[in-house]
């Protein structure tokens, strides 16, 4: 197998000569055949790998367990999509194939632990400033309720307090006036003389009647008629209209 000329880092001459290499027919095997199913088998693997564990530990929508194991499960393929990507690229060389395949693995973990980090710093600086956003609204919001309260407080306070002045007032000229209504009133400097006296009314309640006894025609029985329903108890005889008059009429 021929080596290569050129380093991993050169990548621009690297590629060049493994397109040249791949395209000479002369040359045993076809490098690019290699790596770019390679490389897309490590991308693939990659991207599987880092959705795992955003969903894990970030949305917490796998359990911890089941995502630490499905990235075990795609780790060795994303591991030998890179060795057959750094094989083709590095022209069927195994150890600088290992080699560059240790490198990519080790720069691949240690961004992915970067990324992870700053995502998680980034969440949590959002969180707190959500909270803290949260907490201030609601301290506006509760001196802005506060607030209208106090006006309402106010202005009631002066309404009772006008309304006590209002009857303070009103009780005062009441007291003025029946001070006077007692006694004469002089009004003007001449001889006029305005007297106001107070009159009262007597009024006579009525005594309700007692109903009077009366005798039964036909029993010789005597009963209270409104007792008894206008029957006699005796016979059982209707009471008549005469008798009924008669019970009622006064006591002489």
């Amino acid at each position: 197998m021929p080596q290569s000329e050129y380093k991993a880092r050169q990548v621009r001459a690297k590629t060049h000569e493994v397109v040249e290499y791949d395209h000479d027919d002369a040359k045993p095997g076809k490098p690019l055949h290699i790596l770019i199913p390679g490389g897309l088998i490590a991308l693939a693997a990659l991207a599987l790998i880092v959705f795992i564990a955003y969903q894990t530990w970030f949305d917490s929508n796998l359990a911890q367990e089941t995502g630490l194991i499905l990235i075990f499960i795609l780790l060795p393929f994303y591991v030998g999509g890179v060795f057959l990507f750094s094989y083709g690229y590095e022209l069927y060389n195994i150890p600088r194939a290992i080699r560059l395949t240790a490198i990519i693995v080790f720069v691949t973990v240690a961004a992915v632990v970067i990324v992870a980090v700053l995502f998680f710093l980034l969440g949590n600086t959002k969180s707190g400033s959500s909270s803290s956003s949260k907490s201030s609204k609601s301290t506006s919001k509760s001196s802005s309720s506060s607030k209208p309260s106090l006006k309402t407080s106010g202005l009631k306070g002066a309404a009772m307090g006008g309304a006590i002045a209002k009857n303070s007032s009103s009780s005062s000229s009441f007291d003025g006036d029946s001070n006077h209504s007692g006694g004469p009133i002089f009004i003007g400097g001449g001889g006029t003389r305005v007297e106001t006296r107070e009159v009262t009314k007597e009024v006579v309640k009525e005594i309700p009647k007692e109903p009077m006894p009366i005798t039964c025609p036909f029993c010789t029985r005597s009963y209270i008629p409104v007792e008894h329903k206008f029957i006699c108890p005796s016979c059982g005889a209707a009471t008549s209209r005469d008798l009924i008059e008669e019970s009622q009429e006064p006591k002489e």
